[in-house]
């Protein structure tokens, strides 16, 4: 068994606690780029009853995320606070794949809108009820500034993997599926039995492996919901550091989100069997600007833990935003058919979106002891609860706004069986301001929020030297 230790953590801890974000990171990298596309073109449903479907959704997670924190904060097993939860919701979630991913034979669109709605709440409670623990952890393993970034590198390490793994192989799954004479629709659900079997592993494996420290009496001082949101909301790094992860989550979802759209029907004009070629291997077209894109993140993920030590994590995060902005611009004036352009460009957006999936999630920990400081407390499972609701709003907020574009500009599902159908010049323009112009004020909005975050090296070391001080003091 693996001992946690305050301060620096082990390889192998960092090792085992990372695959954490393989178990969720494949539920969300399904979601962000094929769930709309899925809703539109498999389960048949109109655009914007799908995009009312997913906000729905949304008012239960404003619920179920701080409410599964606070009730993981009070836990008191032999086991710990959050262990509990993943040894007894990791199968359950892993199975919830399934039912997200489920088209109903319902002819009408309201009956179809219901279930939708319904199944996206079953599937995100599960998911909830094994992130919010999980992401809990994070602070509690470590309260080192840098060690939590090396700590975040692990987990982000195996985040992109599995979304590289779920953004290429899903594509080829299912047309693999329609090859052999079976749906599209059963296409999916290989794939959901596929990952969502994958996804429960890693949190068991966390279970038997991963320690929690205990608290001390004062640490676990215990106040009503409603005092811990109001405390929440007085911490002004956190507003900050929320700010900057719902920013720079909502333009990652969105981007994910229109980026089958964009290259389906921009790119290839129409094309629905549209291949491309990495590294000699040809791949349906979204395969290979995923794999391009997110190969080039893992790889450059120790560059940004580097620029992160050598200098702040906020600036590291607002020249990996800057950076990320310009290549969406870019990406706004490519022309139909310009796949090698494309792909290039995919390159240089991996080099961003590792910045982005690494660093918001190193600086959201350094908030928890700042709260401390303030109130005696140690109240992980709610602030990361707050912090998943984001999370989810974020990829709710993007389907909502990409499926209500494209629905008010004239999208249209492509006839059954249809190997090739293009929208109308209006619908396509709508989809290219969508992953380029707007893209870039939302990256730019977060590169300010970052200016502004409040908790830098230095004042966390502080909090810190103050935090050990005041202990002493009650060890005396």
């Amino acid at each position: 068994m693996t001992t946690v230790k305050m301060g620096r953590l082990s390889f192998w801890t960092k090792l085992v606690y990372g695959t954490g974000d393989w178990g969720t990171a494949g539920f969300g990298t399904l979601r962000q780029i094929f769930y709309a596309i899925f809703l539109t073109d498999v389960v048949g449903l109109d655009a914007r009853l799908a995009s009312v479907a997913a906000l729905i959704g949304i008012v239960w997670d404003a619920i179920n995320d701080p409410l599964v924190g606070m009730l993981s904060d009070r836990v008191r097993t032999r086991w710990g606070r959050r262990r509990p939860f993943l040894l007894w919701f990791a199968i359950p979630y892993g199975a919830g794949f399934l039912l997200l991913w489920w088209a109903p034979p319902f002819e009408g669109q309201l009956a179809k809108m219901i279930f939708v709605t319904l199944a996206f709440m079953i599937a995100d409670t599960l998911e909830t009820l094994v992130a919010v623990p999980f992401s809990a952890l994070t602070p509690e393993l470590t309260p080192d500034y840098d060690e939590r970034t090396s700590l975040t590198g692990f987990r982000m390490f195996f985040n992109l993997a599995i979304s590289l793994a779920t953004a290429v192989g899903a594509p080829m799954i299912v047309d693999a599926v329609v090859a052999g004479g079976g749906t599209q629709q059963q296409g999916y659900l290989v794939t959901a039995a596929i990952f969502g079997g994958m996804a429960a592993i890693p949190f068991l494996l966390i279970f038997f492996v991963v320690r929690e420290h205990e608290l001390t009496p004062e640490q676990e001082n215990q106040v009503s919901f409603i005092e811990t949101v109001r405390t929440a909301w007085a911490n002004i790094p956190f507003r900050f550091a929320t700010l900057v992860y719902m920013l720079n989550w909502i333009t990652f979802d969105l981007v994910a989100l229109v980026l089958p759209f964009y290259l389906l029907y921009w790119i290839s004009s129409g094309n629905l069997l549209a291949q491309a070629a990495v590294f000699g291997v040809s791949l349906p077209i979204e395969s290979a600007v995923f794999a391009v894109l997110l190969i080039t993140s893992v790889l450059v993920l120790p560059v940004w833990v580097f620029i992160s030590n050598r200098f702040s994590k906020q600036i590291a995060y607002m020249l990996g935003m800057i950076f990320w902005a310009v290549v969406q611009l870019v990406i706004f004036s490519i022309q139909p058919g310009n796949v090698n352009m494309i792909l290039f460009m995919s390159f240089l957006a991996g080099i961003s979106v590792s910045s982005a999936h690494i660093l918001p999630d190193a600086m959201f920990p350094d908030v928890i002891e700042w709260d401390e400081l303030r109130t005696r407390r140690r109240s992980e499972g709610i602030y990361y609860g707050v912090k998943n609701f984001i999370r989810k709003l974020t990829g709710a907020l993007a389907i909502f706004i990409g499926l209500q574009v494209l629905g008010w500009f004239g999208y249209q599902s492509p006839p059954e069986g249809a190997a090739a159908f293009q929208q109308s010049g209006v619908t396509l323009t709508a989809i290219r301001v969508l992953i380029g112009p707007f893209g870039a004020v939302l990256l730019f909005s977060a590169v300010a929020m970052a200016w502004f975050y409040p908790l830098t090296r230095e004042r966390h070391a502080r909090v810190r030297k103050l935090l050990e001080q005041r202990k002493a003091r009650v060890l005396e």
